[in-house]
């Protein structure tokens, strides 16, 4: 994918200035003001749109680690981190984009698109396809490598999503979308400003089901340091290699068979089946847990102010689930609760953890479980409180 390229000039900082705003002026690389420029803190439902002039004013709360994006069609996109900017009069330049298509090797195709569209879906939106839907669908791009067995997806205009069940429409300006069907690994990255459509029982319900025990919920918790007080339990996990699944030596065994036979019928023999076999059924690692119970200190940094979140190897996240019910004109717990488990692979990395339960980088944090279920369908702005 290409870089964005877009200037940024910061002008003058606005002093003693009580409410936090960014405010300023948008041009293209020849000067002209250009209006109509969809403005929006990242992944919230705050946003704004340049006017004729080019001039825009945006509030914005304190505690933000998210990037502000300055988004229009045939434009190259800017983003940049609020904290950066916040209280400042800047000029923006955008830059046209360049209207000739990437050169690729695995070509984006119609054919791709039909055997694949569904796959997408499943991924990004969810499984509730009648409920939620992209609105310009056809939009999309797809290229799968045959070869390698890579899927790409591509949106060159910004994805108009609706979600029937939280009441919101999504503008979703999708960055990345691969899955790698040999690792099973899939990778999505995009920018997205809601605008609530609807606000009854039944939305408010919807909302207060996804936002509890989500990934979500679990990072406003340890930014508050209330991980263990609301119901979160944290374990401590390894990879262990697990012994069924074949040895480096018996999958280059299959490899060599496989190249032999290709595109030829076979009776297979038994090692090669069993070997397939233990490949298609069996993980490679399996996980085990070494510590339960562990303090948040064993995961978190606090400095300053600065909350970081850092783990070495992988935390198991288990959560109580309750459903809220609606009873009346209340909304009540289930008696009966659900045990919910995610498991989180930092690898290392070190990411900064906002007030409102954002990360920096949350692209680099692999999540397993239920966790995973953070898809279009259960998506909630970050300025989502509880109830709302």
């Amino acid at each position: 994918m290409k870089k964005s390229i877009v200037l940024l000039l910061l002008l003058l900082p606005v002093c003693f200035s009580f409410a936090q705003m960014i405010k300023g002026t948008v041009v293209n690389d020849a000067g002209m003001k250009i209006g109509n420029v969809n403005i929006y803190i990242d992944g919230t439902k705050t946003g704004t749109v340049s006017h004729e002039d080019g001039s825009f004013m945006l509030n914005v709360s304190g505690n933000n680690l998210g990037n502000i994006i300055f988004r229009k069609e045939n434009y190259e996109t800017f983003a940049t981190p609020v904290s950066e900017v916040i209280n400042k009069t800047l000029k923006v330049v955008l830059l046209k984009s360049n209207d000739i298509e990437e050169v690729t090797i695995v070509p984006y195709t119609e054919e791709a698109y039909k055997n694949y569209i569904n796959y997408f879906l499943d991924q990004f939106i969810g499984y509730d396809k009648q409920n939620i839907k992209i609105k310009n669908q056809r939009s999309l791009k797809f290229s799968f490598d045959k070869k390698n067995k890579i899927l790409k997806v591509k949106a060159p205009k910004t994805l108009i999503i609706e979600n029937k069940n939280l009441g919101y429409e999504i503008e979703y300006n999708l960055v990345n979308f691969s899955s790698d069907f040999n690792t099973k690994i899939v990778n999505c990255s995009g920018t997205s400003l809601f605008k609530e459509t609807k606000n009854n029982n039944k939305t408010r319900l919807n909302r207060m089901n996804a936002y509890d025990g989500s990934l979500l919920h679990f990072f406003r918790s340890v930014y508050n340091n209330t991980v263990a007080s609301d119901q979160f339990v944290v374990n401590h996990v390894i990879q262990v290699p697990n012994p069924k699944y074949p040895s480096e030596e018996e999958l280059n065994t299959l490899k060599d068979y496989m190249a032999m036979v290709k595109n030829t019928v076979t009776n297979f023999p038994d090692n090669i089946r069993d070997i397939a076999a233990r490949k298609r059924n069996e993980s490679e690692y399996s996980l085990a847990i070494v510590k339960t119970l562990i303090p948040d200190s064993d995961y978190v940094k606090r400095n300053n102010g600065e909350v970081l979140f850092s783990f070495k190897d992988i935390l198991q996240v288990n959560y109580k689930k309750y459903d809220y019910e609606l009873k009346g004109k209340e909304f009540i717990k289930s008696k009966i609760p659900v045990v919910k488990t995610s498991f989180l692979h930092p690898e290392g990395e070190t990411f900064e953890v906002s007030k409102d339960g954002n990360i920096t980088t949350p692209d680099l944090l692999i999540t397993e479980g239920e966790f995973t279920k953070n898809k279009i369908e259960n998506m909630l702005p970050l300025d989502y409180q509880l109830g709302d």
